[in-house]
């Protein structure tokens, strides 16, 4: 238990109570007041300065009610009584008043008193009262140097609060929007698969189940190869709707989304064998990506590549994929004639803003001064444990 308290002594306190050790040894050489008492105090105030986070209450007590028999040492001259003053018990009185308010304020979360931080405040107010009895000629100072690093600490401990709630809500608020984001690009991306892939796929079933049927009335078709089709037919319906439960937050984390950037060099290939000369850049570091993010990335390359195919007549286009720190950067530029039109039919273009919006990302599109036409997005990559999160 010792030792665990131990641990939250943090550098800073070390390093306080090694100077307001420094400050007392100069000036008790410098002024070299009478008594010989000093060193042992000076310990003692050392050690409650370097544990004053881990006790407040304690390590103010001192100040309040035992160590003030020594902080003025009195000395009678000629029947009078003189006071030996130490301006580093002072410090370190200050320091301890501080540490009450910071870290046992009068008031909790909720606004209510505390059974400690009233104890704190009785603390306090019971060290300036000892401070007057002990010292009358000052009272303004006696209530300062206790009471105002008392107020202070309170105010920095209010502030610490409200800044820590703040962040909080505001995290919250992200991850909020990150969860909800994510669940409506995978019911977007649900729905779009289906539309683009399972009808084609069924209706693949339902032929190979025809030409089978043929088979068995003996017309001449080799069955093990349409079989193969008719099994392969089902094994990707099969597949399809696994995805899709997966994109929906309903599958168990084994199908992977249909498409995404590991799939980029086939789709750049189908280009090229329509005609269209491609050259991929790449930059950066690759870092794991959602799966929606993943299968937005793969459809706005896609959507743009095939909008130079079917409007910018290019002889060639360059594509971008690009990591940086603020997210994944794609680009499809062509060398198309400066009349190139600026979307493939009104909708290429408002769908792809419509995916880089989704995550808080970015589209710019539009013509080039030289001639062509270009594409830019930046889509932002979710920090790790959201995406961790979402994985899971």
């Amino acid at each position: 238990m010792l030792r665990q308290q131990l641990r939250r002594i943090r550098r800073t306190d070390v390093a306080v109570a090694a100077g307001f050790t420094a400050f007392a040894v100069v000036e008790e050489q410098l002024i070299r007041m009478p008594g010989n008492w000093w060193p042992y105090a000076l310990a003692g105030y050392t050690l409650l300065i370097l544990i004053r986070r881990l006790i407040p209450l304690l390590a103010m007590i001192p100040h309040g009610f035992v160590v003030l028999s020594v902080f003025y040492v009195e000395t009678t001259i000629d029947g009078e009584k003189t006071v030996n003053f130490r301006l580093w018990q002072v410090v370190a009185m200050v320091v301890c008043a501080y540490t009450v308010g910071r870290w046992e304020p009068p008031f909790g979360p909720d606004r209510r008193i505390t059974h400690r931080g009233a104890a704190g405040a009785l603390l306090i107010l019971g060290t300036v009262a000892m401070y007057n009895h002990e010292n009358p000629g000052d009272p303004m100072a006696n209530i300062f140097f206790p009471l105002a690093p008392y107020v202070l600490g309170i105010v920095v401990s209010v502030q610490a609060r409200r800044l820590a709630d703040a962040a909080g809500v505001r995290a919250e608020f992200r991850e909020r929007q990150a969860r909800e984001a994510v669940t409506e690009e995978r019911v977007r991306i649900a729905r779009e698969l289906h539309d683009m892939v399972a009808h084609s796929v069924t209706v693949m079933v339902i032929q190979a189940g025809v030409v089978r049927r043929r088979l068995d009335a003996g017309l001449p078709v080799d069955p093990q190869l349409l079989q193969y089709i008719e099994s392969a037919g089902r094994d990707a319906v099969t597949e399809l709707r696994r995805t899709l439960g997966l994109l929906r937050g309903d599958g168990d984390g084994t199908a992977q989304p249909p498409v995404g950037l590991d799939r980029l060099d086939d789709l750049v290939g189908q280009v090229r064998e329509a005609g269209l000369a491609v050259t991929v850049r790449r930059g950066g570091e690759p870092v794991p990506l959602l799966p929606a993010v993943d299968v937005s990335a793969y459809r706005i390359v896609q959507e743009a590549l095939t909008n130079v195919l079917k409007h910018a007549h290019a002889a060639s286009a360059e594509l971008t994929v690009d990591y940086r720190a603020d997210g994944l950067h794609l680009g499809v530029v062509n060398d198309g004639p400066p009349a190139a039109p600026s979307s493939g039919g009104g909708q290429g273009l408002i769908g792809m803003r419509e995916r880089v919006t989704l995550f808080g990302g970015d589209l710019h599109a539009g013509p080039r001064p030289p001639g062509g036409f270009a594409v830019e997005a930046r889509l932002p990559v979710l920090p790790a444990a959201v995406r961790d999160g979402a994985a899971r």
